[in-house]
């Protein structure tokens, strides 16, 4: 017996000695400790070992048992040692080495340019309201003096929801909301999202409106004209100026479409304005009175203008887009050449 445990120990610590991964160390400590271990199998021959002889042979068992262990764990912890030595040198980091450059993010362009018309309309002293964009067809519409068999219908193709509710055409609505508050005087902007059956190069379905109010006593176009001089300076340049030509919109009377000199060309004609030296940027005019009347303001006291800027329009200008769908597709290459700020 004391051979055999003799033979088991040198085995079991020749073949730690050589063994190279902790894979094969467990191998050997199952193959000499595990239940089925050589080792084992000499415990179990211990009930026919001499009675006098057993403490013996426990003793040499025991240290077998313990010089076996003891070199696996060593042997262990130095594969343990090795491979958290290889781990840190794969993972070590060089902080003298430049550091990588991470993308810098930036503000989308028709953000951009709403953070903008806010800044300036904001300086002005006008006040924001955020109006919904599921409105009623009141709202939309008929209290903007639009009623069902009005022709200026036509001229927006609208998702209706339901007979009563729509996605809203314009932020006009918004002008309807104020002034039934009652609270006068009223200088307000109302920036948003509004919708469109209309999908082409400079139009989408989906689109950014800002609409303009103000009311007060005396309020005439020349102070349209005045607020819009000073806006166009502001958004464009300062050698930038204005030019009111005649339109139609129902719910202001006088209407006007509202042109830029051309600040690519300075007037002289080039492809951006198609030669003309101006450029068109948006609709206003003065609030017509039945729209007033219509949410109960004393037009013999009270008057106001209105005036409605499509924000993919100002930014198409500016940044020389020429195809709005490019506002939406999140085309880096775009977006990255756009930032003011």
């Amino acid at each position: 017996m004391k051979e055999k445990l003799e033979a088991i120990k040198n085995s079991a610590l020749s073949q730690i000695k050589e063994t190279d991964s902790l894979e094969k160390l467990n191998d050997i400590r199952v193959a000499f400790l595990g239940k089925k271990g050589e080792l084992t199998e000499v415990l179990k021959g211990m009930k026919d070992v001499a009675p006098e002889d057993r403490p013996k042979v426990g003793q040499i068992v025991n240290e077998t048992r313990e010089a076996i262990e003891s070199l696996l764990a060593e042997r262990i912890a130095m594969f343990e040692a090795e491979k958290l030595r290889r781990r840190y040198k794969a993972e070590k980091i060089d902080v003298t080495m430049p550091a990588k450059k991470a993308a810098r993010g930036n503000l989308h362009p028709i953000t951009q340019i709403k953070n903008e018309l806010i800044d300036i309309f904001g300086s002005m002293g006008f006040e924001i309201y955020e109006g919904t964009e599921i409105e009623t067809d009141h709202y939309n519409f008929t209290a903007l003096n639009t009623p069902q068999d009005h022709p200026a219908r036509d001229m927006q193709d609208t998702f209706y929801l339901s007979p009563e509710f729509l996605l809203r055409t314009q932020t006009s609505a918004g002008q309807i909301h104020v002034m039934e508050t009652g609270k006068l005087p009223i200088k307000v902007i109302s920036p948003g999202k509004v919708f469109r059956s209309d999908d082409d190069a400079t139009h989408s379905p989906m689109f950014s409106q800002m609409e303009g109010l103000v009311v007060d006593k005396g309020i005439t176009l020349c102070d349209l004209k005045g607020m819009l001089d000073v806006f166009v300076k502001k958004i464009f340049s300062e050698e930038v100026t204005t030019r009111l030509r005649p339109s139609y919109f129902p719910f202001t009377e006088p209407s006007v479409e509202v042109d830029v000199s051309c600040f690519q060309c300075g007037g002289k004609g080039c492809k951006l304005c198609k030669g003309t030296g101006w450029i068109e940027v948006l609709g206003a005019g003065v609030v017509n009175k039945k729209v007033l009347e219509g949410c109960n303001i004393d037009t013999e006291v009270y008057s106001g203008f209105a005036f409605g800027i499509g924000i993919e329009r100002i930014a198409m200008l500016k940044y020389g887009i020429n195809n709005i769908k490019l506002l939406f597709e999140s085309d880096l290459r775009v977006l990255d050449q756009i930032d003011d700020n």
